[in-house]
């Protein structure tokens, strides 16, 4: 289903002219440096590539031959682009007798399908390989960069485009690539025809973690994995052409900066849709949303209509049709499916607007994101806040969870409340995510209890009362202490939520020592008595449930003390 998801999305990418996609037999490349050679072949400069952007040159990304598939001891040359090592014959590795191997290998493949083609740009470039001599690769401008991994091209003097895209160069090119296919004819499991099967799948780039060299969705490198005697992909027999369409697919979602992938904790995410819709290339902001976006104002009205349940804008088209995330993520030399995931824009619009409301809650401050990213939220569950922090495992099943309505997973829960208890801190994003995983959980399960977006007084949930308590509690102890450095929460936050029975008696008699000598020491007094009103006993435990509604609860109490005092400053000014 993945594959032939990805084969229609290259299909209908091949049939837009506005798209630059490679066709069969070629590859999106960084190429680096470009050897500017005369007719004789004689290298006149080093064109360098690279385009600025913010404070690094990146490679161009050009459509170049299809690159072999090799493996670290295997010697493959590339068809008229490759590393300095092919190319030139010299490289950092400090093994000469394999770059002098590399050098010659390139030089074969060159004459194989050059001798045979009246083209003066490849002619040139068999000259420049005849003629070249490695010793004086270091002489070269830009040596010191080209030696670290940089790929080269070549073009011809008085020459705009590259030799490459040479029309009997690449007609010459495409008869060897089809001439050195697998040979293996069997039904391809993609499309249920009869075509020659892939033996080897292209790499796919572009997924943090992974091989820099690309990494396999599909490959068999095992005898355990071999059936019938069938070895390596003719295990799983794909077409080279659908082989070839997919991971181009992939490949160009997976574009540095493609508008149609987000970063998830270990999980690189992309998304398209069946057919060319306006959405496609907004999601990832939409599922990756910033405050700082700027003129992106259709992107806001989005968010804004799908949180508040409104009809969507008419410039999405047909909210029918099918909309296709698929999470990857790295696992050693090949690439594991994370998540994947099948819906359609109306419906996968209806759950993010779901998602977005399950978490509103009053902001702490106005710099808080009000549609919060996911990595935003994921990190507040890590240890220090750092992205490598994050289980992938936790990551995904939320990703899942937002897709498909289901409940938030209870390791969410639980991460948010364990953080909590270790530094104390009880923000807007975690508190939002606590709300969101009750409002969830009670209405899936159909429980008649409410959690409010801003603070509930009538609310006679114990927990949530005790976590007012809790607040109302630290302000008396502000009042009575301008300018303490701790405060009870430093000390108590993390018993008084889990075990209150052993907590509050006492906090409650340190509290009537801060009321009298506080200067509003009898409104606090009033509001402890308000609280406690429907409190008998505390109880001996709560529930991870009943702690989420603490947190909340303090949260609420402690934002309305400082909306009233930004309230009291404004009147005031």
């Amino acid at each position: 289903m993945i594959l032939q998801a990805l084969n229609g999305y290259y299909e209908r990418l091949r049939d837009n002219a506005d798209v630059d996609i490679p066709l069969l037999g070629f590859s999106s490349q960084k190429i680096h440096f470009a050897l500017l050679l005369n007719r004789n072949g004689k290298l006149l400069q080093v064109l360098d590539l690279r385009e600025p952007q913010g404070n690094k040159l990146l490679p161009k990304q050009m459509i170049v031959p299809e690159p072999v598939i090799r493996t670290s001891s295997k010697i493959s040359a590339n068809f008229l682009w490759d590393n300095t090592g092919y190319v030139l014959g010299a490289d950092n590795k400090g093994k000469r007798e394999r770059t002098r191997e590399t050098f010659e290998a390139f030089k074969r493949l060159h004459h194989h399908i050059g001798d045979r083609i009246d083209d003066e740009g490849i002619a040139a470039v068999l000259r420049f390989l005849d003629s070249w001599d490695p010793l004086n690769a270091s002489n070269l401008d830009y040596w010191d960069d080209m030696v670290k991994g940089a790929n080269l091209t070549f073009r011809l003097d008085g020459e705009f485009g590259y030799i490459h895209d040479r029309p009997k160069v690449k007609t010459a090119w495409l008869k060897h690539y089809t001439e050195n296919g697998s040979g293996v004819i069997a039904t391809c499991l993609v499309c249920g025809e009869e075509k020659p099967v892939a033996r080897l799948h292209p790499k796919i780039k572009g997924v943090k973690g992974a091989q820099s060299m690309g990494a396999s969705i599909i490959s068999f490198n095992l005898d355990a994995s071999e059936s019938y005697g069938k070895e390596q992909s003719f295990n799983a027999p794909v077409s080279e052409e659908i082989a070839f369409n997919y991971t181009t697919a992939l490949n160009h979602l997976l574009l540095f900066d493609s508008r149609q992938k987000i970063q998830i904790a270990d999980a690189a995410t992309v998304f398209w849709t069946e057919r060319e819709s306006p959405v496609e290339g907004f999601m990832g902001l939409i599922l990756n949303p910033q405050d700082d976006t700027g003129d992106l104002k259709d992107v806001r009205d989005f968010l804004e209509a799908v949180r508040d349940g409104k009809k969507l804008p008419e410039e999405l088209g047909d909210t029918g049709m099918k909309f296709y995330i698929l999470g990857l993520s790295p696992n050693a030399s090949r690439l594991s499916v994370r998540f994947w995931h099948v819906s359609t824009v109306g419906d996968i619009s209806a759950k993010i607007g779901q998602h977005f409301r399950d978490l509103s809650i009053i902001r702490n401050y106005e710099s808080d994101p009000e549609f919060p990213a996911l990595w935003q939220l994921l990190r507040e569950t890590a240890v220090l806040r750092k992205f490598e922090n994050i289980s992938p495992v936790l990551s995904g099943s939320v990703m899942r969870s937002i897709l498909t309505g289901a409940s938030y997973p209870q390791s969410l829960m639980t991460s948010i409340i364990v953080r909590i208890r270790a530094d104390q801190e009880v923000n807007y994003l975690r508190v939002a995510m606590i709300k969101a995983c009750l409002v969830r959980k009670y209405r899936i399960q159909q429980i008649e209890k409410e959690v409010t977006m801003v603070l509930d007084k009538n609310n006679s949930n114990i927990a949530y009362r005790l976590g007012r308590l809790f607040a109302v509690l630290e302000k008396a102890q502000r009042d009575a202490i301008p300018g303490a450095n701790t405060t009870i929460k430093d000390s108590f936050y993390g018993s008084a939520s889990a075990t209150p029975r052993t907590v509050f008696p006492r906090l409650l008699r340190l509290a009537q020592h801060h009321i009298q000598k506080a200067e509003y020491g009898r409104s606090t007094d009033k509001m402890i008595e308000e609280i406690m009103q429907d409190i008998r006993v505390f109880p001996a435990h709560l529930s991870l449930d009943d702690q989420g509604l603490f947190a909340i609860g303090y949260y609420h109490q402690r934002k309305d003390f400082y909306t009233k005092a930004d309230k009291k400053e404004d009147n005031n000014e």
